[in-house]
């Protein structure tokens, strides 16, 4: 037996959270085509007869432009020293490029496996190029994956078992992910509306459950401005109606979700209130 805790970092965007929910069966970490989806460490299990994999997922290693994206940033780098093993995610469909060496510098690259991800997204040519590519970072191992398809996923799954270290098992088999249900659904919640918004308004939602007695939740969405306040409500709250709706078909039956919309102005720049949404 085998157990031990492996992160995956890479750039915004290339699918890390993709990959764990492929590798677990199952959705644990919410995941959206808008960069920076992720913005704290989510850990989740997944259980086999030889092997308890503890999968770590970081937020996108980025060159930050406000106090939020220095905080996930550095959220990132932390998952990285203190888990046993971790692996470098690449987008297949997009060239090796220095926002890839940015994040492969901060690993102990050598002792890091990479996964050339999407590779369902384009040409088989195009994978062989990529992997030519990254061959030069000296990595233990190379995987071509598709966490859309799930192909490549096993045998990744397989690598990382053996690679662990001997010990049993740290959760119980009914624990798939280890984040407390109120940041869960603060999640779903941001999820849907990612899925919703354009432009920059994603980067200046936060979500955060204000209330938990269930069945009842409250849940507070974040904004920076006035002006983006009613885009997130909706014309006649539609959107939020929407939201909500998509949210509780996702959780255990008989939730109520309360959405309500605040305006904190400019939070993103301010790290006292980046601090107090648990980022």
């Amino acid at each position: 037996m085998h157990s031990g805790f492996v992160s995956l970092v890479g750039r915004p965007n290339v699918g890390k959270s993709s990959i764990i929910n492929a590798a677990c069966g199952r959705k644990v970490s919410i995941v959206s085509d808008k960069p920076q989806t992720t913005r704290t460490r989510v850990r989740a299990i997944v259980h086999r007869t030889d092997a308890q994999i503890v999968f770590v997922d970081t937020p996108g290693i980025h060159k930050p432009v406000t106090a939020l994206g220095k905080r996930v940033n550095a959220t990132a780098m932390e998952a990285v020293r203190e888990v046993d093993i971790s692996g470098l995610v690449i987008d297949a469909t997009m060239p090796f490029g220095r926002g890839d060496q940015f994040v492969a510098d901060r690993l102990n690259i050598k002792e890091s496996f990479v996964v050339v991800n999407k590779i369902d997204a384009t040409s088989r040519a195009k994978v062989m190029k990529q992997l030519s590519a990254v061959a030069s970072l000296d990595a233990l191992a190379y995987f071509p994956v598709s966490a859309k398809t799930g192909e490549g996923i096993e045998p990744l799954m397989d690598w990382i078992a053996q690679r662990l270290p001997p010990g049993e098992a740290l959760y119980p088999p009914e624990v798939v992910r280890e984040t407390p249900d109120m940041l869960w659904i603060a999640d779903l919640v941001r999820e849907e509306l990612l899925g919703r918004m354009r432009d920059e308004l994603p980067y200046s939602i936060a979500t955060r459950v204000t209330e938990y007695e269930w069945p009842r939740i409250r849940c507070e969405i974040i904004v920076e401005r006035d002006s983006q306040k009613g885009m997130v409500i909706g014309k006649g709250g539609l959107v939020l109606k929407e939201v909500g709706t998509a949210v509780r078909l996702q959780l255990a039956k008989g939730a109520h979700i309360e959405l309500a919309v605040v305006v904190d102005d400019g939070w993103q720049q301010r790290p006292d209130r980046i601090e107090r949404l648990g980022y």
